[in-house]
């Protein structure tokens, strides 16, 4: 088997059935609940970093498990009694060990995703999470605030301090930024775009942003003009629906406006400088998915497409993941249709798509190029 396409078998195999660990706390730490990065685990095969689920309840029933690393640092994947691959951890950031000058660890300001992007939700509240009628499902925005592991508002100041840092002591490539609803109006859009102007003013970063659309466009140019590469404004459900059942609030922002403010923000940023997150899994079919990939794609917007991870605490902790073969059924004509768009990830500069550690979409975007 093609080395690439052995790869991509391997991590969507992990990334939808978990991995059970032997040996806890090996390289950096992972968060277990709350905001993500959240009850996944880095980890690295051949050249690639991924997140894979180790905390939660299918991970701790799956036939993969990671044994103690070996004297060079890798561990063997073992799946029943047969050996699979090898993996390697990503070490303890360095900028995990400071903290802002009022005692605050730079580790709750912001956290290390994949091996080099730097990862942070600006505002940890959201005006639909709080209400059961209309918070998101998959969405545990507020537990990670609740118990301690984070702050409830990044400013800017400690985003640029804690980002200049990253980069300096750890060779981070890329950020995100996403945050809580604040609002029905700018939907986050501001406090980003502060923010971003504040990093850009102390460190040379590739930044995107993440929020709902805005509901005035003058709000995509100020965010680029702020120093934001990339925008992702998230569908993660494309059937009517199961958005009203999953996105129970979120849904009240119907599709055609998303795509209205999709094809807005690609005018201002640029093809694939556009892009959403598409959560396999929780009720839409593979046709609906590709249906509405080919729709984005065609628009100009990168259609990121990760599998399921329930998140403990929420009401989906014990919805299974999709298969792995229902992933590869997505993700194979996926990495075709954007080679062939000139959309693969490495076009996008920054953000989820740009890292794609979360699903293995780019390794079969690399795949359709092999061949």
């Amino acid at each position: 088997m093609n080395e690439t396409i052995a790869d991509a078998e391997l991590i969507t195999q992990l990334q939808t059935r978990g991995v059970r660990l032997v040996q806890i706390g090996i390289g950096a730490p992972s968060r277990q609940g709350g905001a993500g990065p959240s009850d996944h685990k880095a980890m690295t095969v051949g050249n690639s970093t991924f997140m894979a689920p180790v905390h939660t309840t299918q991970a701790s029933d799956s036939p993969y498990v990671a044994l103690a690393p070996d004297a060079a640092g890798r561990s063997e994947i073992l799946c029943g009694d047969s050996s699979v691959g090898h993996v390697s951890f990503p070490a303890r950031p360095k900028f995990y060990d400071l903290e802002t000058e009022d005692g605050i660890p730079y580790w709750k300001i912001a956290q290390l995703h994949s091996r080099d992007v730097l990862a942070t939700t600006v505002l940890q509240s959201c005006l639909r999470y709080e209400r059961e009628e209309t918070a998101c499902q998959f969405c545990a925005i507020g537990r990670s605030l609740r118990e301690g592991k984070t702050i409830a508002r990044k400013t800017g100041a400690q985003l640029a301090e804690v980002a200049k840092a990253a980069v300096e002591l750890d060779g981070v490539k890329h950020m995100v930024m996403t945050t809580g609803t604040p609002n029905r109006t700018d939907r986050g859009a501001r406090v980003l775009t502060e923010c971003a102007s504040a990093i850009g003013r102390v460190v040379d970063l590739p930044i995107q942003a993440q929020c709902e659309p805005p509901d005035d466009d003058a709000w995509y140019r100020r965010l680029h003009d702020a120093g934001v590469d990339t925008l992702g404004m998230h569908l993660e459900v494309v059937n009517p629906a199961v958005r009203r059942r999953v996105l129970p609030g979120k849904c009240d922002v119907p599709l055609e406006e998303y795509f209205r403010a999709f094809e807005a923000a690609v005018d201002v940023f640029g093809r694939a400088q556009v892009t959403t997150y598409i959560i396999a899994g929780l009720g839409d079919t593979v046709d609906e998915i590709l249906s509405v990939s080919r729709r984005l794609i065609r628009t100009g917007v990168y259609p990121f497409v990760v599998p399921l991870t329930p998140i403990s605490g929420t009401p989906l902790e014990h919805t299974p993941s999709p298969s792995a073969e229902m992933m590869r059924s997505i993700l194979q004509p996926l990495g075709r249709m954007l080679v062939d768009a000139g959309m693969g990830s490495e076009t996008v500069k920054a953000g989820c798509a740009r890292c794609g550690a979360c699903s293995s979409l780019r390794h079969f975007e690399e795949a359709t190029c092999v061949h």
